[in-house]
């Protein structure tokens, strides 16, 4: 397999959701108006904490400062993993579980902080630029490595960012075990062509600005016994759209403009974190993502700047709900 250094250099941000009104231009711009930005990488995630935007550097440009947004302080990378050789944006997402033992379990042991985003076409890694030496080194036994310049693949080898240096000077820890919840919410992973987003416009700007409900007491502060979750993302990469939303919000937009893979099914939720996980601990997504792996269950992984989430198939729940618990069980 190849594994690619994309060409985008990324900030995580937090909008609060007090403070959405003072962002509503720049995210409308950035979404809609692609021929007024030079941003090709941007992801919006509504939940019901924040909002959490990531976005490349010419993108960034479009936030303004303000108290009302956080900026995680580091440069981020997104990794993209190839398989026979043809670009995973051109398909269907491989799922996180696919990559868990390659890539995910590899770099918490060597204590990197990854940052998962999977979309409708495929999964992206992102980490920190000041990791990348270490990336590299502990993973180019499993991959060749190509990093992406100017439109250009280039080979990348250990030794070219390293001078032969594998290790990112800090001990590898336990991570510790989050709780867990599960929403009731049924949720789809979808696309649609971006020359048909300002058909949609009106709807899809009422599903990310305007969600608060009849839930949002609950949504405020979710709790063991949670029903439903605000939930809602949208990705708009390299000019690929990508959806994942509720199917109570699905059915707001015209069927026949959202596409989804041949089974159409249903994913339901798994949040991880029982308070906010922040961004300096590892091995969270391998905490999740590994036993999904050795069940063979397919799952998207969204990180926010609070918590993660995971999407299993509706079928897989009990089974992954009771992994889930043994794993916690274990670990007391």
């Amino acid at each position: 397999m190849d594994l690619h250094i994309l060409d985008h250099r990324l900030r995580v941000t937090s909008i609060s959701k007090k403070g959405l009104v003072r962002f509503t231009h720049a995210l409308i711009k950035l979404i809609f108006l692609r021929n007024r930005t030079r941003c090709k990488f941007f992801s919006l995630t509504e939940t019901p904490e924040n909002y959490t935007v990531v976005l490349d550097e010419e993108g960034f440009k479009e936030l303004q400062p303000s108290e009302h947004l956080q900026v995680e302080s580091s440069i981020w990378l997104p990794l993209n993993v190839v398989c026979n050789g043809n670009a995973s944006s051109s398909s269907q997402a491989v799922g996180v579980t696919k990559i868990a033992k390659s890539v995910i379990a590899p770099l918490a042991q060597q204590h990197v902080s990854v940052f998962m985003l999977s979309t409708y076409q495929t999964d992206f890694i992102l980490v920190r630029e000041k990791d990348l030496s270490v990336v590299i080194g502990t993973l180019e036994e499993e991959f060749n490595i190509f990093r992406e310049v100017g439109g250009e693949s280039v080979p990348v080898h250990g030794q070219d960012v390293s001078n032969g240096l594998h290790g990112n000077g800090r001990e590898a820890l336990q991570p510790t075990l989050h709780p867990v919840l599960i929403p009731h919410n049924q949720f789809c992973v979808m696309s649609l062509d971006p020359d048909t987003l300002p058909s949609v416009a009106t709807i899809l700007i009422d599903v990310l600005f305007y969600s608060g409900g009849s839930r949002e007491e609950a949504q405020a502060s979710p709790g063991p016994d949670l029903d439903c979750i605000t939930f809602f993302s949208f990705s708009l990469i390299d000019g690929y759209v990508s959806l994942v939303m509720d199917t109570d919000a699905q059915r707001r937009f015209p069927a026949d403009l959202l596409f989804t893979s041949s089974s159409g099914e249903l994913w339901r939720m798994v949040r991880i974190g029982g308070q906010p996980l922040g961004f300096d601990e590892c091995g969270i997504v391998a905490q999740i993502s590994q036993p999904l792996a050795d069940g063979d269950i397919s799952a998207y992984y969204i990180s926010t700047f609070s918590f993660d989430h995971a999407l299993v198939p509706e079928e897989d729940i009990s089974s992954v709900t009771e992994m889930l618990q043994h794993q916690r069980t274990d670990a007391s």
